[in-house]
């Protein structure tokens, strides 16, 4: 009897679960008679053999699943050659699998555009997208970024009202992108009627300029009293070199000092100013609480649209979503090449950050507001 696999790539996010769930609920709504597997930490357990069996699951699992952050089958890092692709192909013939689909970023969508090339036999193959800092191309967005980018508004807005009642310092809060400036740019969906931070955004698109950034605080300490930066953590000078060094290479994967401890001590010793760092880093992406609802329904909707794809026998794809209007906001499922999107970047358009290089545009936080809801209502003071 052909089976059916789930399988998680990469960082885990608030919604992962959410595209396993709704890949077993279309399964099941299909009429799917076979096995509902899923590899133990995923490319791992495809070279082990290791499988977790979800066919019979319940309903109410289903529904926690929805709401449970992290990945629930485990996920990994792991770096492929031909060799183990080879050996994963055999294991999925050895074990009756002929639907696969495989949940996670550019780099996780290569791995399964590399099973479909090796694939032998009848073997249908589609990816479900997801990712936190929104970096996979052709897709309007990804599954796992409006979480975290809610997450980073409303950090930032609840910061700044510290900010705002003691305004003696800078606050630089790093945001995770090495090299996409999406959730950093997401942060400014913060601001309200009576607040305007954050201050200064510092994307990795945007060359970074010491002298520049050291101005921007300067006057907006002068302005504002009290300061917030976001900063993604992979910013570069313009020969491409990292502001801070890396402090661990595997793989695909590089791993940075940190950046906001770095730009906190350069507005100490230059400025004088007292300087704080913040990282939310993983918090962000596991934050159950500040789960976005847009996203837990997209989340789900791309795992029932992969799943689907693979059952009609379509194969080499992925699950995406193409935004048909903004206001009232609606999207609608696709399939996208798989070739188009493995290890293929997005970055955050041009037209999305201001000409100063330090603030995003109107465009883009009509394009993301959709995505966090709004921001709540609270008591303004010192008017």
């Amino acid at each position: 009897m052909a089976n059916l696999l789930i399988a998680h790539g990469g960082g885990p996010t608030a919604v992962i679960n959410a595209s396993l769930a709704g890949a077993i609920e279309q399964a099941r709504k299909a009429g799917f008679k076979g096995k509902i597997l899923a590899p133990r930490f995923g490319s791992t357990g495809l070279l082990n053999e290791d499988f977790i069996d979800l066919t019979d699951i319940t309903d109410t699992q289903l529904k926690l699943l929805k709401c449970t952050p992290g990945s629930a089958i485990g996920t990994s890092r792991h770096p492929l050659e031909e060799p183990e692709y080879r050996k994963i192909v055999a294991n999925l013939n050895k074990h009756d699998i002929t639907y696969v689909l495989f949940t996670g970023g550019n780099g996780s969508m290569d791995t399964i555009g590399n099973i479909y090339k090796y694939r032998q036999g009848e073997l249908y193959c589609a990816g479900i997208p997801k990712t936190v800092d929104n970096d996979i191309a052709v897709t309007d967005h990804a599954p796992g970024y409006a979480s975290n980018a809610k997450y980073m508004a409303r950090t930032v807005f609840d910061c700044a009202k510290d900010v705002m009642g003691l305004p003696i310092h800078v606050s630089v809060i790093e945001a995770m992108g090495r090299n996409t400036g999406w959730l950093t740019a997401a942060s400014a969906l913060a601001r309200t009627r009576d607040s305007v931070a954050p201050h200064i955004l510092c994307f990795p698109e945007i060359p970074f300029d010491d002298n520049k950034f050291l101005s921007d605080v300067e006057k907006a300490r002068k302005k504002y009293g009290g300061v917030i930066v976001v900063a993604s953590e992979g910013l570069k000078y313009a020969d491409g070199t990292p502001i801070v060094p890396p402090t661990l290479t595997v793989g695909r994967a590089t791993y940075f000092g940190d950046v906001s401890a770095h730009l906190a001590t350069l507005i100490q010793k230059n400025l004088g100013i007292k300087a704080r760092s913040e990282k939310p880093g993983l918090i962000g992406r596991c934050c159950s609480e500040l789960t976005s609802s847009v996203d837990v329904q997209e989340a789900v909707l791309m795992g029932a649209t992969a799943c689907q794809a693979v059952l009609d026998k379509q194969n080499g794809v992925m699950a995406g979503l193409e935004r048909v209007s903004t206001k009232p906001y609606v999207v609608r499922p696709i399939l996208i090449p798989i070739e188009q999107v493995m290890l293929t970047e997005k970055t955050l358009p041009r037209e999305f950050i201001n000409k100063e290089g330090n603030d995003v545009t109107k465009a883009f936080i009509e394009w993301a507001r959709p995505l966090v809801g709004k921001m709540p209502k609270q008591f303004s003071y010192m008017k």
